[in-house]
Parts: C-alpha cells; sequence; structure tokens
C-alpha cells in the first residue's frame, strides 16, 4: 500500500508562524491598553459625577454643602454618603467621637468603590478606607477659613457661596493617594508633615529641605475618606500642576498642596456639576483662579 506523505511545518515555516504571531500580539497590546485607560477614564469621570452630584442632593436637603470639616474631624466625603447609596455605612459611624475614634475604626477602614480611583495603579495594594477625590478648601493654606466650597465648619451654599460662579470653582479634584512609605522618594507619593503651629511661619519654599533629608516625611495623602483633615479628604490650590516642592501638612490645618495628577491631565468636578479634565500645562495662576470661588478674576486661556 503506498504511503501518503504527511504536511507540516518545516521549523522555518514555523519560526515565521510565531514571529507573526508575536507582532500581532505587538500590534493589539497598545490598543487593548488604550481601552482599559479610556475606561478608566471614564470610571474615574463616573465617581467624581457621582459625588458632585451627591453635593447637589445634599444642598437640597440641607440648603447648604458639608462641611470640608467639622469639629469631629468627619469629611465632606463623609457626609455624603446618604446620597451615593451608602446610608448604612454612614449610620453605622458614632458621629458624636471623632472620625477616629475606636469606635469608628470598622467604618474608617471600609473601602467605598466610588472613592477609589481605577487610574491610580497602587490603589488596590494600598489599605482599604482611603480615597482619590478631596474636597476643594480654596487657594490659601489654611483650613480654618478659606476661599473655597470646603473649609473648617463651612455652611457655602450653591446660591451664596460661589460669586464667580459654580461652573468656574473647583469643588474636587483627583489626587494621586500616599504610597504609606517612610522615605522621600517622589512628591507625587510623599510629603511633609510639620507641626500645626508651623502653618502661621510658611513660605514658599517650605517642606523643601526637610524633603530632601528625607525628614518629617509622611506618605498617608488620601488614606481616609472619613478624615477631614489635611491631605486626608481634602486639599487646596497652593502649588501647581505636578510641582516638584512636596506638598506640606500641618497638623492637618492646613499647608501646600499640589496637583498630584497624571501624564494625560487631572479629573476635576465643578460646582455646577460637571465634571471635565484639566491640562498638565495648567498655571498655577489660572489654577488657584478656579479653586478661589470668589476672587472676581477671569480664568485663563489655558483653562
Amino acid at each position: 500500500m503506498k504511503r501518503i506523505p504527511r504536511s507540516g511545518y518545516g521549523l522555518f515555516q514555523l519560526l515565521v508562524v510565531l514571529a507573526v504571531i508575536a507582532i500581532l500580539i505587538g500590534l493589539l497590546l497598545p490598543a487593548v491598553q488604550q481601552v482599559r485607560m479610556a475606561a478608566a477614564r471614564a470610571q474615574s469621570s463616573n465617581n467624581l459625577k457621582q459625588i458632585a452630584l451627591a453635593m447637589h442632593n445634599y444642598a437640597a436637603a440641607n440648603n447648604e454643602l458639608p462641611a470640608g470639616v467639622n469639629d469631629k474631624q468627619f469629611s465632606a466625603l463623609f457626609h455624603l454618603l446618604p446620597y451615593i447609596e451608602q446610608d448604612n455605612l454612614y449610620k453605622s459611624v458614632d458621629k458624636s467621637k471623632d472620625c477616629d475614634s475606636k469606635d469608628n475604626a470598622k467604618a474608617r477602614k471600609t473601602r467605598v468603590k466610588t472613592f477609589d480611583s481605577p487610574l491610580d495603579p497602587l490603589v488596590e495594594t494600598l489599605s482599604a478606607g482611603g480615597t482619590n477625590y478631596f474636597a476643594m478648601v480654596g487657594s490659601d493654606v489654611s483650613l480654618a477659613k478659606n476661599n473655597g466650597a470646603f473649609f473648617r465648619d463651612s455652611k457655602s451654599t450653591l446660591v451664596g457661596s460661589f460669586p464667580d460662579g459654580t461652573s468656574n470653582t473647583v469643588v474636587f479634584v483627583e489626587l494621586l493617594r500616599g504610597d504609606l512609605g517612610k522615605k522621600a522618594l517622589t512628591a507625587e507619593r510623599q510629603h511633609v508633615r510639620l507641626k500645626a503651629a508651623d502653618l502661621n511661619n510658611l513660605t514658599k519654599d517650605s517642606g523643601v529641605k526637610d524633603f530632601k533629608a528625607s525628614k518629617n516625611i509622611a506618605a498617608n495623602r488620601g488614606s481616609a475618606w472619613i478624615d477631614g483633615r489635611f491631605l486626608q479628604a481634602i486639599t487646596n490650590g497652593t502649588r501647581g500642576m505636578a510641582e516638584p516642592k512636596p506638598d506640606v501638612d500641618c497638623g492637618g490645618e492646613g499647608g501646600f498642596a499640589a496637583i498630584r495628577g497624571y501624564s494625560f491631565g487631572t479629573v476635576i468636578a465643578l460646582g455646577d456639576g460637571s465634571v471635565r479634565v484639566i491640562n498638565p500645562t495648567l498655571s498655577l495662576t489660572t489654577w488657584q483662579n478656579a479653586c478661589n470661588a470668589s476672587d472676581g478674576n477671569v480664568l485663563g486661556a489655558d483653562w
């Protein structure tokens, strides 16, 4: 019986097929990454949209916005919980005690997905209970009194507290969270922590020498959505986009903060409830004007 020869790939042909497959994978990966990035940006914008909408619903129910931080150190985000379908979590908190009381430890460590940005690559590896979305106190350093929508014991209203217009005023901004490290590696993830008394003596270079010497380093930005102290769930517009100088926290009562965002820009929410991405080349002047609700300045062309 005559044998029929089998057809098959030779070594050269096999190598060609593998090379073609490798090229196709190489071509597809960037497309997949772009799709994932687009989805993450859309989810981040949706998170901020929910927070901004919750702010409006809170204002409708209470005739004012929540305080940026109150006497028990609770944040504006905490007070918005019932308006993002987290009423049970809100009710589980003992509001007569400080936000970091042991009786509120369980709630403090609860992950709220709306407060996590899918754009931040460290989110899933950090402890639960954090946030990437920060209430905006204004363009000055102190939480005690400022010119934005949220500050200590603030009672802002959508009608009277935005002379510049709600569509021209930043109310929430997305920032990278701290990596909980102990050494100064990058201003994107670490900052300098000073005493509350140092707030009155800040200069434009405060924190720079400490950061270079890896002294007084903290890396807990955004580690507690429930906490309204500075750089926990509230920030200000005192330093610009990707500022090389470190953020400075003065005992939770204020300090310096930059926009710690992404290469494509930073996602923000405005007082009218709209969400947009600001350009990474945005000037400090324009940024501070946008964080100030009542300076009367026209936003720059880079806005």
